[in-house]
């Protein structure tokens, strides 16, 4: 039996607290009556040390008992589109063994060359809730559309190839497409990046032809802030954020930044109106939770856990609605 299941009390007493606050934070899954959908941007989620507690001379820092945690959390949603997962998967595999045999999991190939960062993105999902329902697609830009004549045209592929999946939770289906924006040297750097995905997105809500026109798109869009000209840009084409998600916290290192979105088509620009009925949204903070025996900097827990909060929307699974 993997030692992963046989905790130490102190990491059992920890997991205890980390659960009991998630049970007051996150809605509880309801069947037949709630999907929840999330979004996770963990922070370098490659190897990790085969420690129950890392010292400062272990490389990586993620240590066993992080291994628990970060999947405490992610049990708690139906599926989560997970940024910045690495070419090394052992802590992913490592959580998807805590999760259990009622998990599963998607994911890309590493996408190569130094804006790629060695980076995939990966979709985990509780399969008691959702299943796939047949589509998976890398968006690849035509070739038509690279150089166009246009100061903001994008000129190249995707530093990070978006991830489109389409899952089905009873009778409701729906595409999740997630992303990770190239961050670049100034902020202008990622709106060739932004307008090409929002306009994607659109063409292929306006598709009668598409698998399906229920998307969301979710990920870390490297947003500063809401009102700027990259948080413009994205929702250009008609992708709506919902008004409870405007001030939801996504850095733990800065409460103004707006890097990670849900957001979906809700309005009247051509593109098809997501079907699924939104009820609430937020984050998960991490940070005060006494989750550690030593204190631990923001630094040093954005290592074990990350530097971004995990963003859920809660979606209705009603008939009609």
């Amino acid at each position: 039996m993997n030692d992963i299941f046989d905790l130490p009390k102190y990491v059992q007493s920890a997991k205890d607290t980390l659960s009991d606050d998630l049970d007051t934070k996150i809605p509880a899954k309801q069947v037949d009556r709630n999907i929840l959908i999330a979004t996770w941007n963990i922070r370098a989620f490659g190897n990790y040390t085969d420690k129950w507690n890392s010292t400062s001379s272990d490389s990586p820092r993620r240590d066993k008992q992080s291994i628990v945690f970060i999947a405490e959390i992610i049990s708690r949603f139906d599926v989560i589109a997970v940024q910045e997962v690495k070419a090394n998967i052992s802590a992913l595999k490592m959580v998807m063994t805590y999760l259990g045999d009622d998990w599963s999991f998607v994911l890309t190939d590493v996408t190569q060359g130094a804006s790629g960062n060695g980076e995939r993105i990966a979709y985990i999902f509780d399969t008691r809730r959702v299943q796939l329902s047949g589509l998976a697609s890398e968006l690849v830009v035509p070739k038509e559309e690279l150089n166009k004549i246009d100061k903001d045209a994008l000129t190249e592929q995707f530093a990070r190839t978006p991830y489109a999946v389409s899952f089905k939770a009873g009778k409701k289906s729906f595409i999740l497409v997630t992303l990770h924006i190239l961050y670049g040297k100034k902020k202008e750097d990622r709106v060739p990046e932004l307008k090409a995905i929002a306009n994607w997105l659109s063409d292929w809500g306006k598709n009668s032809n598409v698998y399906d026109q229920n998307l969301i798109a979710l990920g870390d869009f490297n947003i500063d802030k809401r009102g700027d000209l990259l948080h413009d840009t994205f929702i250009s084409s008609g992708l709506f954020i919902p008004p409870d998600m405007h001030t939801v916290t996504r850095s733990i290192f800065d409460e103004t930044k707006f890097y990670d979105h849900i957001a979906w088509f809700n309005d009247d620009k051509g593109s098809s109106k997501l079907s699924l009925q939104y009820i609430r949204g937020g984050n998960y903070d991490f940070v005060d939770k006494t989750i550690y025996r030593a204190p631990l900097t923001k630094h040093e827990l954005s290592w074990r856990i990350s530097d971004h909060y995990p963003l859920w929307a809660e979606f209705s699974a009603r008939d009609g609605e």
